[in-house]
């Protein structure tokens, strides 16, 4: 019965996929905006298979969180980062879309437009 196999097979990754959101549910900050929160979340769960903390402990859990509001904050907020940190976040995101981005004047633009 290849039909039954198919439909469970869809619905044991339907239940992976809401187990694993309602993992990353706990992450979420309370300042997040539903689309702050649906990019960040995207980038957690994309990389939490690569992130999940060994037996004995280890933070990988943490590590991956921070890169993730690394992100999230260079995105949505305009923070400047290491450059070295900005290029791992931003390749771990590739990808990953967001619409309607907010735009932002770095201190090195106002000084141009200052000397012009």
């Amino acid at each position: 019965m290849v039909g039954g196999e198919a439909a469970a097979a869809v619905e044991e990754l339907i239940s992976g996929v809401r187990q694993a959101t309602d993992f990353a549910e706990q992450f979420r900050s309370y300042s997040e905006s539903e689309k702050q929160w649906r990019a960040r979340m995207e980038f957690i769960l994309r990389h939490l298979p690569d992130y999940r903390d060994p037996p004995d402990g280890g933070g990988r859990l943490d590590q991956l969180l921070s890169l993730s509001m690394v992100w999230a904050n260079h995105l949505f907020l305009g923070c400047s980062y290491n450059k070295d940190l900005l290029e791992k976040v931003m390749e771990m995101a590739n990808g990953i879309e967001v619409e309607d981005l907010p735009q932002f004047t770095t201190r090195s633009e106002l000084m141009k437009k200052h000397q012009s």
